[in-house]
């Protein structure tokens, strides 16, 4: 099962959704939007933004890697981040 981390609830608050650990296979958290699931988002099987940071901080990864992984992310996912309410959308703003 995959843990939440704080920057993600915070991320969920400000776009007005509530996350939690996804009962879909492979996929790492649900998104709730006035009680009715919306998206599964998150591979199991790939690190986020978040793990990135966590990795850095015990020095197990480079300092920078985690915000030039965002970086790289953001540019291979460019088409379909920005509709509002899609999964992209919210892996995007949730998870990077």
């Amino acid at each position: 099962m995959y843990r939440i981390k704080t920057g993600q609830r915070e991320a969920a608050k400000r776009l007005g959704v509530v996350i939690r650990p996804s009962t879909s296979k492979n996929k790492k958290l649900d998104v709730f939007k006035n009680g009715f699931k919306v998206a599964s988002i998150g591979d199991l099987r790939y690190k986020d933004y978040w793990e990135y940071v966590q990795e850095e901080q015990k020095g197990i990864v480079p300092k920078g890697t985690a915000k030039t992984r965002r970086e790289l992310y953001k540019v291979r996912h460019a088409a379909d981040r920005w509709q509002v309410g899609t999964a992209g959308f919210y892996a995007d703003k949730i998870l990077w």
